[in-house]
């Protein structure tokens, strides 16, 4: 029986082997060609049959010249971008008295921003309070606590300048010049994934294409006929919400998990004319794929490592490929009705009507990867936010419920001139958005080597603007810079141009803001027409970064129907 069962065990495993070596996909020889010298002699022995210990040094001899060859133009690249560059760009700044933790060869920083970030977000706050950097980026507060600002630090090869001068911040966001461009995920193609060559990770004159064509699409007046449709959609939450309390006078909703479902919703009917159930299937690729991307964001690329057919990049196909599959089949479904529509798809689809230059469906498919993800992210969170902090303080719950009643009634859908007329609701907003900005942080690249203040910027530099820090800076909001103070947004938003950057600034300011915030208005408009809540006791505090700024374990609220 034993023989027979190790022949059987040896047959199976063979079988299986065959199996895999049909099922594996290997890249084309033309993009992985320059990176097989690398990849040959990281292997180990027993796998390269024409390894120094499988041949006689006769044989072996008359291929070391071939191969010093192969290798010699990767060595003298590896040497100029990871020990020459650096160097000099390390040499710059510490001259201006910029220094920074020490650079490890190969990973730069990144270990140590790994390491400090994953202990940060082991545990949740000990208590329910607004100073969240440390949790957030504590990388960020250990290092400027220990290097002053500005410093510097390296993701790999990669130097990261860190700012905080809001004069110097608004000069990097004002640019026109094209002296520090917004390419997202650096060097790194796995960490553009999510978007691809979506708005938000374009630059240069294919970013000023598409933003022609996209920003009519979000404009006020347009965004402000979506209302009605964004009041339905509101409504089916809250009526849903209703149903799961039953006959009970309190009951919990996890608030940051039904706000992504419902701006998911609404991004699609409003953007792209199909329905939140239509682009079900993108959305929960897409949350698959952005933890793909965010440990690739904190990793070293290796130039041809995607190319290598290793159990995650395997994943990172499937899924993009699945994605694009699945968006070309919406927008072949939706075309018809779309055409004619001043929607994001359909003013995408007539593109080559109004300026000549066609947006190809790739590109199309782009675009709506990236709004797809966007449009849910930001907007969801601003709620869950709004919605925690007027938990928290009861006092603006009753302003903001007095306001609403006054303009709103009990009933009605609010319309756009109602929206208008909210002026604590308003204020309440832009004070979340100050405390729990969507995105932790904003980069810019240095294309080439410029002046930026008194400083020398080396080119290639990624600037990087801590939007958390400036949201939080005392010197600029006062010593009750952490606490909930609508108040301080009475006369609007009147602070400076590089201390408030809620949705960026300049030229590269977000496109969509204007849903962003006419979304969340209605939707917590109507949330405080029909409930009463209060932060639940199984609530745990835990801000995290992992994209955008959100609640790393849920944010559960008990509400009361009135």
């Amino acid at each position: 029986m034993g023989p027979n069962c190790s022949q059987s065990k040896f047959c199976n495993l063979q079988s299986s082997t065959k199996e895999k070596k049909k099922k594996l996909k290997w890249p084309s020889c033309k993009k992985i060609f320059p990176f097989l010298p690398y990849i040959i002699f990281s292997l180990p022995p027993e796998l390269t049959p024409h390894s120094p210990k499988s041949l006689p040094f006769s044989t072996m001899s008359p291929l070391f010249p071939t191969i010093a060859i192969l290798l010699l133009p990767l060595l003298l690249r590896f040497l100029y971008n990871q020990l020459y560059l650096p160097y000099l760009a390390s040499l710059r700044f510490s001259r201006q008295g910029i220094t920074g933790p020490t650079r490890r060869l190969i990973s730069g920083n990144a270990p140590d921003y790994r390491a400090v970030l994953s202990k940060a977000q082991s545990t949740p706050l000990p208590c329910i309070h607004h100073d969240v950097i440390d949790r957030v980026a504590p990388f960020f507060s250990q290092w400027m606590a220990q290097f002053g600002c500005p410093f510097v630090y390296w993701l790999g090869s990669l130097p990261r300048l860190v700012i905080t001068d809001p004069d110097l911040v608004k000069t990097v966001l004002l640019d026109t010049t094209g002296l520090f461009r917004k390419r997202q995920g650096g060097n790194n193609p796995l960490a553009r994934q999510l978007i691809g060559e979506g708005l938000p990770g374009l630059d240069g004159s294919k970013w000023a294409h598409h933003r022609r064509i996209i920003a009519p699409a979000f404009n006020m007046e347009r965004v402000k006929a979506w209302i009605p449709e964004i009041a339905m959609t509101s409504s089916s939450m809250l009526d849903k919400w209703v149903l799961q309390g039953g006959v009970r006078t309190e009951f919990e909703i996890d608030v940051h998990r039904e706000f992504l479902t419902f701006s998911a919703d609404v991004i699609s009917r409003v953007a792209f004319g199909s329905s939140y159930e239509e682009g079900k299937r993108v959305f929960e690729l897409q949350d698959e794929q952005a933890c793909l991307v965010s440990i690739a964001m904190r990793s070293i690329y290796i130039p041809g490592f995607r190319f290598i057919p290793t159990k995650k990049n395997q994943m990172r196909r499937k899924i993009n490929k699945e994605i694009r599959d699945s968006l070309r089949k919406l927008i072949q479904a939706n075309r018809t009705k779309c055409e004619d529509s001043k929607n994001l798809l359909g003013l995408m689809l007539a593109a080559s009507k109004t300026d000549g230059q066609e947006m190809g469906i790739e590109e199309i498919i782009d675009e709506c990867k990236a709004f797809y993800f966007a449009g849910k992210e930001t907007t969801s969170n601003l709620l869950t936010w709004v919605v925690l902090l007027l938990a928290l303080h009861p006092e603006w719950q009753h302003k903001a419920r007095e306001e609403v009643m006054g303009v709103c009634g009990k009933d009605r859908y609010p319309s756009g001139d109602d929206l208008a007329n909210l002026r604590t609701v308003s204020m309440i907003l832009k004070e979340t958005l100050r405390l729990y900005p969507p995105a932790v942080f904003l980069n810019r690249i240095a294309t080439k080597d410029t002046k930026l203040g008194k400083y020398d910027i080396p080119k290639g530099t990624q600037v990087q603007l801590p939007v958390i820090y400036l949201h939080h800076d005392t010197k600029i909001w006062g010593p009750d810079s952490h606490e909930f103070n609508p108040q301080r947004f009475a006369e609007g938003t009147s602070y400076h141009l590089g201390a408030y950057l809620p949705f960026g600034a300049g030229p590269a300011i977000c496109v969509g803001q204007n849903l962003a915030n006419v979304e969340a208005k209605v939707a917590l408009v109507m949330i405080l027409q029909r409930f009463e809540f209060q932060v639940s006791p199984s609530y745990m505090h835990a801000p995290m970064m992992f994209m955008t700024l959100q609640p790393q374990y849920g944010v559960q609220v008990l509400f009361h129907k009135i």
